[in-house]
């Protein structure tokens, strides 16, 4: 099947030439989709779906345009490839918006990417996962309540492309994902929740039912009777979470789209030492079997491992080719979506690297200070670097975890705080794409009463 959308790309792109495009870059994705969710026991939501779409994107006397159709018969073809054409009359001419020039066509790597036991789930089988994590969640505590309980999914695709320089390829990818909330009532009447996920592309590398329930609950539970904080400044220890969601920011700030417009307090960085030299901090599509994989990028430029901070030295952004163009760069591989529009920047596997320390030494390390489980709202200036969010989490004394916080908020400045990463843990998580250790920065202001 994937050779079948891999064939069907080489002949757009051919037709679009003919048609009258100087350039053309050929997309199709297919494939099924599955969600079952469990509420109180009985189902709350059960989603079949089934899809292919084909975008085309054309370039003609310096402009481009971009389309997609659901409609893959001969003659809608052709007259969907005219209309795609016509688009490039009234776009702007743009130079740096072009197909990429390719120096090498390494043989794809096998990533692991398609795991037959998601496809061959049955309806039965994944309702019966969700049931099962919502069991096992309500089993921890007498005092849980009805949530928006568990949800269990699936997908099976196919990914193809082409385009008028020679390249072209195709890969099938799974993914499962089963995730759970869990709520609680505080003696105050207010209501405390946590979730839990597990989603991998292997159905045997999942965590099982049992264990997602079981620390959505625990999450959830120990969050009973939080108390206020003084304001004042102190070490914040981040739980492997908080981690991923650091790195989420900072991934905006490496995107060479921001640096071109520059938008990120990263610019003029590149060789500095703009963070601990325990960071090292890298985007590796090449992981076997991990969310964020895949061969080649949306442009079908190779993709490889990119260092973006090395022991804190700050190395480089990531780039697409148009935004590579613009700046005087090469692409890093990059581009992301482009089903329909054309592909921005985008992480694969966001990673940043254990550290020697065991979460139990991490936090032996803090006399007074903040264990960072949970941040709200927006507050963060990729520009400036300026972070200030909501937050919640427990409180530590010497050395111990003694009780949840709530109504605070952490604030800091985001160059400063790389800069104040003292302790990387050991303890490396993989949850989808995005993956961190526990890390310590040594001081953080939270404001509290």
């Amino acid at each position: 099947m994937a050779e079948d959308y891999q064939a069907l790309c080489e002949r757009m792109v051919a037709l679009a030439l003919a048609r009258g495009a100087d350039d053309a870059e050929v997309v199709v994705t297919a494939g099924r989709e599955f969600t079952a969710a469990v509420r109180e026991g009985e189902i709350d939501k059960l989603i079949e779906a089934t899809s292919q779409t084909l975008g085309l994107r054309v370039y003609r006397q310096g402009r481009a345009g971009a389309t997609y159709t659901s409609d893959l018969s001969p003659d809608a073809l052709e007259a969907f490839v005219d209309r795609s054409l016509d688009l490039t009359n009234v776009s702007d001419a743009d130079e740096h918006r072009r197909v990429p020039e390719l120096d090498e066509r390494p043989p794809f790597p096998d990533l692991a990417l398609y795991d037959p036991a998601i496809e061959a789930l049955t309806a039965e089988e994944q309702i019966d996962f969700a049931r099962r994590c919502e069991q096992a969640m309500h089993a921890v505590d007498p005092r849980l309540l009805p949530g928006d309980g568990a949800e269990f999914s699936s997908e099976v695709s196919t990914y193809a492309f082409a385009n008028s320089r020679g390249f072209a390829g195709s890969y099938r990818s799974s993914l499962a994902a089963l995730q759970v909330e869990a709520v609680v009532e505080d003696a105050d009447q207010k209501k405390r929740n946590d979730y839990w996920v597990t989603m991998e592309r292997s159905l045997v590398a999942l965590e099982t039912p049992e264990e997602v329930g079981r620390k959505a609950a625990e999450r959830a539970v120990r969050k009973l009777g939080p108390r206020k904080v003084a304001t004042r400044a102190v070490p914040v220890v981040w739980d492997k979470r908080m981690a991923r969601a650091l790195l989420g920011r900072l991934a905006q700030a490496v995107s060479g789209e921001a640096l071109y417009r520059k938008a990120t307090f990263l610019a003029g960085c590149e060789g500095e030492h703009i963070a601990s030299s325990l960071v090292t901090i890298v985007d590796d599509p090449l992981l076997p079997g991990r969310a964020g994989s895949r061969p080649f990028d949306a442009e079908g430029v190779p993709t490889r491992r990119n260092v973006i901070i090395e022991q804190g030295v700050f190395r480089q952004f990531l780039f697409d080719t148009y935004n590579a163009n613009r700046t005087g760069r090469r692409s890093t591989g990059n581009a992301r979506g482009g089903v329909g529009a054309m592909p921005g920047i985008g992480v694969s596997n966001l990673i940043l690297e254990p550290g020697p320390h065991t979460d139990e030494e991490i936090l032996a390390s803090v006399e007074d200070g903040l264990y960072l489980t949970e941040l709200m709202g927006f507050g963060t200036n990729i520009t400036t670097g300026d972070f200030s969010q909501g937050a919640a989490g427990f409180w530590i004394e010497r050395g111990q975890i003694t009780y949840p916080v709530s109504e605070i908020n952490v604030a800091g400045n985001l160059r400063e705080m790389l800069a104040g990463i003292e302790m990387v843990g050991d303890d490396l998580e993989f949850r989808g794409a995005t993956a961190a250790p526990t890390i310590k920065m040594r001081r953080l202001m939270v404001s509290g009463l």
